[in-house]
């Protein structure tokens, strides 16, 4: 059968099931357009147009996935069969589980293969956070990805040229056709990045609320149920957690910041908000692995590897691993800042509460916004990151406040801060006359098994 582009646009323009030969040719012709003419920018274009107007059905979603996940080179870990994990979160405001997590598993003797992202808009990217470290690098061969497993236990290393291709394409046209918002795409995109891992089982952090991605349960749910079926197709144990995201995760938001946290949650100096995430998602991966009976044993034992060290010292290693001198990465494990740190913001602002009370809410998706203006994210790619830029947060949603009290600290180069960014701070926390409980941020798992 001869296959054209414009042939496969019709047909799901017109709402008709691409074929499994449809979508590997569709899938292939990108993947060889700048070798050829198979493909135009402007057939890409019309086709993920088509898709997000008239979906994808389950088996069209595994099919693409398949396709992503097989453009490029995949991982064989069959030598650790039964160990290797990972995790991925759809992303939110001072979201830095996967850094103190990774070393923990691995701590446990598991191998965690961590290929991350790099943030955009109001979402910080685990990249950009370690790469304010001097001289971690993101960007690892194949072959250096392999041996760090082997012998570290994790690494967290960005896409590279030769893993995955149709989904950098794919994805680099979604952004620019206003196209991401789609769940098939969505669900492969995340899937197929994790599938070429050679994953025993892998947890999925879906974020929903006024500062996530998803901004209602129903929508996420729907996503968490495409991930979790194309995932079983694929032969790979994946649970999802429904995580509400109001308020933003831990106390740092930022680049350099939130690294000084993770050592300090490597030290077991952990929030309570992070502390629950960080050890379920670790308990969850530890019993689909059968390293233990229950999800809650397997959270102790991670808690365990956050308190005696041992996840410290596989996060030193991680960071030997991945560039960072050994000087570099024992000042930052003993928890000398400031001499791994030496780029400093040029001004400190601190914010004040305006009443007495109790903080019921501090709004993330505002802090998150502030922390990009100010330079600590990005609005596109490309654009420049100031590490050295970012947020601690003094307070969180439960304790009590006095009026004037201290709440939030913000590290910035700005020197219209006040007149452009101190009232939305201001306004971002809520503060109620009556005592506040601390709620559970896990709505709901999702696991098929």
């Amino acid at each position: 059968m001869h296959l054209r582009i414009p042939d496969l646009i019709i047909k799901k323009r017109n709402g008709h099931e691409l074929s499994k030969e449809e979508i590997d040719f569709f899938i292939k012709s990108i993947c060889e357009s700048n070798n050829n003419s198979v493909i135009q920018e402007s057939q890409l274009g019309a086709m993920l147009m088509a898709i997000f107007f008239r979906g994808l059905n389950f088996n069209e979603s595994y099919y693409i996935t398949h396709s992503m996940m097989k453009s490029g080179a995949c991982f064989d870990f069959q030598k650790h069969r039964n160990l290797v994990v990972d995790k991925h979160s759809t992303g939110g405001v001072g979201d830095k589980i996967s850094l103190p997590l990774a070393p923990a598993l691995a701590a446990c003797g598991l191998k965690v293969p961590m290929i991350s992202g790099r943030g955009l808009g109001f979402t910080g990217g685990t990249l950009d956070k370690l790469e304010s470290i001097p001289g971690f690098q993101v960007s690892c061969t194949k072959e250096k990805i392999e041996s760090l497993i082997d012998e570290v236990g994790c690494c967290i290393v960005g896409q590279t040229l030769e893993l995955n291709p149709a989904d950098r394409i794919l994805y680099a046209t979604r952004d620019i056709t206003g196209t991401v918002d789609c769940i098939p795409l969505i669900a492969g995109s995340i899937v197929s990045k994790k599938a070429i891992e050679d994953l025993d089982a892998l947890v999925l952090d879906v974020k929903v609320g006024r500062a996530a991605f998803m901004q209602n349960q129903e929508e996420a749910e729907k996503l968490a149920d495409y991930m979790i079926q194309i995932s079983r197709k694929l032969g790979l144990k994946a649970g999802v957690f429904l995580t509400r995201h109001d308020n933003p995760l831990g106390k740092a938001v930022g680049n350099q910041i939130e690294i000084i946290e993770t050592i300090e949650c490597l030290h077991g100096n952990v929030r309570h908000d992070l502390e629950e995430l960080i050890t379920k998602y670790g308990g969850y991966l530890l019993q689909r692995v059968d390293k233990c009976e229950t999800m809650v044993q397997g959270a102790k034992i991670i808690l365990e590897k956050l308190k005696n060290g041992e996840a410290l010292e596989k996060f030193r290693q991680m960071l030997i691993g991945q560039g960072v001198s050994e000087k570099i990465a024992n000042d930052l494990c003993n928890r000398n800042y400031d001499a791994v740190f030496k780029q400093k913001a040029k001004y400190l602002s601190t914010i004040r509460a305006q009443t007495n009370g109790y903080i019921k809410s501090i709004h993330a998706l505002e802090l998150g916004l502030l922390s990009s203006k100010l330079g600590a994210g990005r609005a596109k790619a490309g654009d420049e990151i100031f590490y050295e830029v970012g947020m601690n947060i003094l307070k969180q949603v439960g304790d009590k406040i006095d009026l004037n009290e201290p709440w939030i600290e913000v590290h910035h180069n700005s020197e219209h801060f006040d007149t452009h960014f101190a009232q939305k701070l201001m306004n971002s926390i809520e503060i109620v006359d009556y005592p506040v409980q601390f709620e559970s941020s896990i709505i709901k798992i999702i696991d098929y098994a």
